[in-house]
């Protein structure tokens, strides 16, 4: 049986590595927009009011401008999270109006 002393000398000499099995969700659910179990976009949602939905139309703009220049497919994930969330705050608001 292996003991944690070999273990840890096998990871310090490279023959050995750990894996970060805890990945962060940076496009869903990035870990430094939650402070004190509040998420930033609600917090900006109730602070904006009916200023929220365009919030949200800047926010895709902003992703879908740099993705070539930045983050790539994370920046053009992050433009069609907040596609997403729009769409779900106008959703039949402008439906149907000629």
């Amino acid at each position: 049986m292996t003991s944690y002393y070999n273990i840890m000398k096998e990871i310090e000499e490279g023959r050995m590595r750990v894996i970060d099995n805890t990945k962060k969700d940076m496009v869903n659910s990035p870990p430094h927009y939650n402070a004190s179990g509040i998420e930033c976009i609600d917090a900006i949602e109730a602070a904006l009011g009916e200023g929220f939905e365009f919030y949200l139309q800047g926010n895709i703009i902003k992703y879908l401008w740099r993705y070539r220049y930045k983050n790539g497919s994370e920046d053009l994930k992050k433009a069609q999270w907040y596609l997403n969330r729009l769409t779900k705050e106008v959703e039949g608001y402008y439906d149907d109006k000629s």
